[in-house]
């Protein structure tokens, strides 16, 4: 079969490998139709890492995926051939303390698609994973709408870790496809106003269209003071979605006191900083999210049922064997890129 794969710094190279077999009694084996690029993964195309998670080349990466069911080992139960999936990336252990409290996105031995020295990602034609990260899409949904469930899992999760959304007034700060998967869920949930911060034009144009209330471009604009001028006494919480410095100074500035600050965003630095005496005057709480727990399945209801619509989420599409420049337009953030997707 065909693999993409990372050869070195913003180099990709397309490579023909073994095709995958299924080894273990609950392996299932999946034809891939849709990947989504997510930004995890330009950043290892970019870096060659994430923190201490560093590229050894070659090697894979992707992990927001859907595709279909070719075989399955002889202990799979839920899972049946020829079925369309979402694929959920993470594969915990099931046995460490994480897992045995529920914390299955921080187990001690979680392997997760596309992430050195875990498990290799999803460009590829066929993947192995167990069944317990396969899941059944209605035929009401897309492939493309499988694949997006990953991310907009995240925003459903970082919602229901913030603060009850009836009446809220939210920002985010950030508007790719973390921020969109923030702000349809918040909205949906009843978020009273949204404010929306990116310095991609073209990405507040569809944040006004998924419903922000407003929207601004910090590098045109002062947000800060218009969101002021606009909320006297501040916003509830924000979502920090662009893994920006300046993105968390803004969230300090616009927060209430006693508000909260979700932090989404992967920065490409190690460490940030805050403002200790606006911190502690305002008590602000920070929460840091974790991709996600247990939301895959939520996700997929909330686009089933119409709570919320990703239509506008996919902007660019390539075949798989233009993966790169997929890549490289999202590395850039040309052409008001929001996702882009490929198609095997």
């Amino acid at each position: 079969m065909k693999s993409m794969m990372l050869t070195g710094i913003r180099q990709m190279e397309m490579f023909e490998i073994p095709d995958p077999a299924i080894a273990n009694d609950t392996d299932v084996l999946i034809k891939m139709k849709t990947l989504g690029v997510c930004g995890s993964d330009v950043h290892y195309y970019k870096l060659g890492k994430i923190g201490s998670q560093i590229v050894q080349f070659p090697f894979p990466v992707g992990h927001e995926g859907a595709g279909e069911v070719i075989a399955v080992g002889k202990a799979v139960k839920s899972i049946k051939p020829g079925q369309r999936i979402a694929i959920e990336p993470a594969m915990p252990c099931g046995e460490c303390d994480q897992c045995i409290e529920g914390r299955h996105h921080t187990c001690r031995k979680l392997k997760f698609l596309g992430c050195p020295g875990q498990a290799n990602g999803c460009l590829s034609e066929y993947i192995i994973m167990p069944e317990s990260s396969c899941i059944p899409v209605s035929d009401k949904l897309s492939y493309d709408q499988a694949a997006i469930s990953e991310p907009l899992a995240i925003g459903v999760y970082a919602v229901k870790q913030s603060i009850p959304m009836s009446g809220a007034k939210i920002g985010i700060l950030g508007f790719g496809p973390i921020g969109m998967s923030v702000l349809l869920p918040a909205l949906a949930q009843g978020a009273q106003v949204a404010y929306v911060t990116d310095r991609i034009d073209e990405r507040l144009v569809i944040a006004g269209k998924c419903g922000a209330r407003w929207t601004g471009n910090p590098d045109k604009l002062d947000v800060v003071a218009m969101i002021k001028e606009k909320e006297a006494l501040l916003l509830d919480v924000v979502f920090e979605c662009c893994g920006k410095q300046e993105a968390i100074d803004q969230a300090i500035e616009i927060l209430k006191p006693g508000g909260k600050l979700m932090i989404i965003g992967i920065p490409e630095f190690d460490r940030w900083s805050f403002s200790v005496d606006k911190l502690r005057h305002k008590e602000i709480t920070i929460t840091n999210v974790r991709r996600q727990l247990n939301c895959v399945e939520p996700a997929l209801d909330m686009m089933e049922s119409g709570q919320v619509d990703v239509s506008l989420m996919p902007t660019h599409r390539f075949c798989f064997q233009d993966t790169q420049k997929a890549f490289e337009l999202v590395a850039g953030y040309k052409d008001g890129v929001m996702k882009a997707m490929i198609d095997f």
